[in-house]
């Protein structure tokens, strides 16, 4: 696992095995490559971090800042070697929580970007979309999961092979 474009490009990333499933380079590449517009100078949030790989590459192709939230031990063990290794940590934070109560507890406009990569089969995506539908915390929230997860809301869904599909639903 890399980072696939921007300042950081070509570095490696760490990645913890087991049951986290991070997101394929050519998905993550594509994702961010649908926000290079709104990218540059953003604050970011990931949800359901892992190893960071999506934040981090928006870093590297220029946000501003990102948070973090993963509450995994083995993903945050990963996650904080990841942005050592890039010396990206004043750019960064990381919330070892749950990202359900974090979300419900945002302002309006918390963030620019939210973007987001629940665990496949689970109710924690619908979950984060009625909390966005409650409270715009980020004008922008993007988010991978499986094809056959029917979505609620008005997002323009892509998909990138396989089983995974990205929709993005802005404000």
């Amino acid at each position: 696992m890399r980072i696939v474009k921007g300042k950081w490009a070509g570095r490696d990333l760490t990645s913890p095995g087991g049951s986290v499933r991070p997101t394929a380079e050519a998905v993550r590449s594509g994702w961010l490559d649908l926000l290079a517009g709104e990218l540059e100078g953003a604050s970011v949030l990931d949800l359901f971090a892992g190893t960071g790989a999506v934040g981090l590459e928006a870093l590297s192709r220029g946000a501003r800042s990102v948070d973090f939230v993963e509450n995994g031990p083995a993903a945050l063990h990963a996650l904080k070697a990841n942005v050592a290794a890039l010396r990206a940590k004043r750019r960064i934070r990381i919330f070892k929580r749950d990202a359900i109560p974090f979300v419900e507890r945002l302002e309006d406009g918390a963030y620019d970007i939210a973007v987001a990569d629940p665990p496949y089969g689970s109710a924690k995506l619908d979950r984060v979309l009625r909390a966005w539908h409650g409270v715009h915390f980020a004008e922008i929230l993007a988010f991978e999961h499986a094809k056959d997860h029917l979505v609620d809301g008005k997002g323009k869904m892509y998909d990138f092979g396989g089983s995974t599909r990205i929709t993005i639903i802005r404000r």
